[in-house]
């Protein structure tokens, strides 16, 4: 299903992208060596709760995952880059952590992730790498938002998201990628991280977009953990994941889920 929205429901859309920016933003500035991801995970419990909002997670039970999701954030560290799901482990100095949430607030979601460097960056090249991980990905969605506009098709978002990725020297991954939301969180189109330019579904006013680079160091190729949801690099090496929803105008693509510097 493609959504297409009302302006009203766009507005609304405004105030759930605050929303989910301001709790990422909390996590993530809380989140030191010593944490726990179930900490995290009980943060934005008590923020969505707080903001008469509902969590996207929770009851989440798609076909890729193994039952419903049962929390509220995605928590993922070092090489686990997607879907992250919360358990008893507690962050240390130099961890990559990506968090990914998505909430609906007056029936319009919005879905975010951001990435970090926990505490003091690993010295040599493991923390430069982690950091280049994160600037790559942050780059990538700058990119494919940047295109993104009323008569722009999917696929130009999908190529120039792959262009800055693979100009980087990283693999691309298309099994996961972007997506629209509305009422819902996982809608039509499907944005893959690499494709070409001029193919696919023409983007409308209204329209609402998760767009979601994610990289790994030196695999396309994913493992999933015991839990059935948590998605590795196949290799261990390091991963990150930005995302941004935006609300496709009339002059543009206006980011919904910004967050404050």
């Amino acid at each position: 299903m493609i959504e297409i929205l009302t302006p009203q429901q766009v507005e609304r859309g405004r105030r759930t992208g605050a929303l989910v920016a301001e709790i990422l933003h909390t996590c993530a500035e809380r989140a030191r060596p010593g944490t726990n991801l179930l900490e995290i995970d009980a943060w934005a419990r008590e923020m969505i709760e707080a903001a008469g909002a509902v969590s996207c997670y929770v009851d989440y039970a798609p076909s890729f995952g193994r039952g419903p999701f049962g929390h509220y954030i995605c928590t993922s560290v070092n090489d686990a880059v997607l879907h992250g799901r919360p358990r008893d482990q507690v962050l240390a100095d130099g961890d990559l952590l990506s968090l990914d949430l998505a909430v609906s607030l007056d029936g319009v979601v919005t879905d975010s992730a951001i990435s970090v460097v926990v505490g003091k960056p690993r010295p040599g090249a493991e923390g430069k790498q982690a950091q280049e991980l994160i600037e790559v990905t942050e780059r990538a969605l700058a990119a494919g938002i940047a295109v993104a506009g009323p008569g722009a098709k999917v696929g130009d978002i999908s190529a120039a998201i792959g262009s800055v990725m693979r100009g980087a020297g990283f693999p691309v991954n298309t099994q996961f990628g972007g997506h629209g939301v509305g009422s819902t969180m996982h809608q039509d189109p499907h944005i893959s991280n690499d494709g070409r330019a001029g193919r696919g579904y023409k983007l409308r006013p209204g329209l609402l977009l998760a767009i979601e680079p994610w990289v790994m160091v030196d695999t396309d190729e994913l493992t999933i953990d015991e839990d059935g949801w948590t998605l590795r690099s196949a290799t261990g090496c390091l991963t990150a994941h930005s995302e941004h929803t935006v609300a496709i105008t009339e002059d543009g693509a206006e980011i919904l889920t910004l967050r404050a510097s």
